[in-house]
């Protein structure tokens, strides 16, 4: 599949000449003849869904950005009168909001995908490695772009967080104020986290270049995990790939467009609509949907620094997990008991994102209760604990479940090839007439 030749040839003039000196078209040919596998399913679907999801956000960004004015005091009236004055502006900002929670569920999407089906194992190391640099970034662009509207929750959650950083021993307190501009969260502030956010999603579509060149080197993996050994186990990406592609980004993005014309405010939290105030503090500071997971582990253990670690850790084992799953077999498909311990880990990634946007000392539930100095304590399961047992294993899952699974396991039996797997026993038919 990788370096397959071309099939492109110029039919004109202009062409031939632009060929010879930049295969361009060449390139884009190329793409559209790629051969992929044949069993693709609709959950490969998201790498394009994903690409659209970028250029609008890239798009919808640049416009926004003319009219948005990066000063504590202006800040949050300017988004106001972006949708109020700006034209079309009702449009634009709440795609770029809601677009950020719909690039963010599908990329979830995308990488639970290639975990259950072993798409980060060899030969596609590197390109797993890179989808997960683009997720890191990701996180970076969304918590600045968090903090551009300048809400309640924008002011105490880069507070919060950059006060995290402090923690970091020798050099925590001068990261700090490097990412603060100061010793507070002002002006200086807000006017760097702007920048920055301006300036990442375009790291990111660099990113994605290599991730997409990657892909077309290694080949694209498949839900039953083996390589393509003949022709009749591929099909060209166009028109098979293209329409089956095109018809996922219609359903998706008619829910994007529900979110964006019926509920535009719905994904974001609603002290976020009032203006940042230093001096009065919300009862909860939460952050959006998509940093919960990471959040409920931040907040599992009491000390700031381990708790950094954690959840840098929960994010730099994704990028490790090539070595850590022992197995030769990619899919789950052909591991049953695998399986079953994958869809625990997606479970405890839910009842994360549950706890990440509950107060810690609140109950799961109660079975009692008993007297602390003189006060009425119950008794029972809060989240703190609920956390700390999902935590514990989100990281048995990479560290010692997959491994471990990887020696002990049996796999089942996998066909020789995708063609037979398809078509089974009509795969030796004659062809008809």
């Amino acid at each position: 599949m990788s370096g397959h030749p071309s099939t492109y040839e110029p039919k004109y003039a202009a062409t031939k000449w632009i060929d010879q000196r930049l295969p361009i078209i060449r390139m884009g040919a190329d793409f559209m003849t790629f051969p992929s596998p044949r069993n693709l399913n609709y959950w490969y679907t998201f790498g394009g869904i994903l690409m659209m999801c970028l250029i609008s956000q890239i798009i919808t960004g640049i416009i926004l950005a003319m009219h948005y004015v990066p000063h504590v005091d202006l800040a949050f009236d300017s988004v106001q009168r972006i949708r109020r004055d700006v034209p079309f502006g009702w449009l634009l900002q709440p795609m770029h909001a809601v677009g950020a929670s719909m690039f963010f569920l599908a990329v979830y999407v995308h990488m639970f995908r290639g975990l259950y089906y072993g798409s980060y194992k060899a030969p596609r190391e590197i390109l797993w490695i890179v989808g997960c640099l683009i997720y890191l970034i990701m996180m970076a662009t969304g918590f600045l772009g968090y903090t551009l509207p300048w809400g309640q929750m924008s002011f105490w959650g880069a507070t919060v967080i950059t006060g995290f950083f402090g923690a970091v021993p020798v050099v925590g307190e001068s990261l700090q104020q490097w990412l603060l501009g100061g010793y507070s969260v002002d002006n200086a502030t807000l006017n760097r986290f702007f920048a920055l956010h301006y300036l990442l999603p375009f790291v990111i579509a660099g990113l994605v270049g290599i991730h997409v060149w990657a892909v077309h080197h290694v080949g694209q993996n498949n839900p039953i995990g083996i390589s393509t050994k003949t022709k009749s186990d591929t099909l060209s990406f166009h028109p098979y790939y293209t329409v089956k592609d095109g018809f996922a980004m219609v359903i998706f993005f008619l829910i994007f467009a529900f979110f964006v014309f019926y509920q535009p405010d719905a994904l974001g939290h609603a002290d976020n609509y009032i203006q940042a105030d230093p001096l009065k503090t919300p009862p909860h500071i939460v952050p959006e949907w998509y940093f919960l997971p990471f959040y409920a582990i931040l907040r599992a253990v009491p000390d700031k620094l381990m708790g950094i670690l954690l959840m840098l850790g929960a994010i730099v084992v994704l990028f490790v997990l090539p070595w850590l799953d022992t197995s030769k077999v990619r899919s789950n498909r052909f591991r049953p008991v695998a399986r079953k311990f994958f869809w625990i880990f997606v479970f405890f990634c839910f009842i994360l994102g549950w706890c990440g946007a509950e107060t810690p000392d609140d109950m799961v539930f109660s079975v009692g209760s008993k007297m602390v100095d003189g006060a009425e304590v119950p008794v029972g399961l809060n989240f703190t604990w609920l956390s700390r047992i999902a935590t514990a294993y989100y990281f048995a899952y990479f560290l010692i479940i997959l491994p471990v699974l990887g020696m002990v396991e049996k796999p089942l039996e996998r066909p020789e090839s995708i063609t037979k797997a398809v078509l089974g026993d009509s795969a030796h038919a004659a062809p008809a007439e």
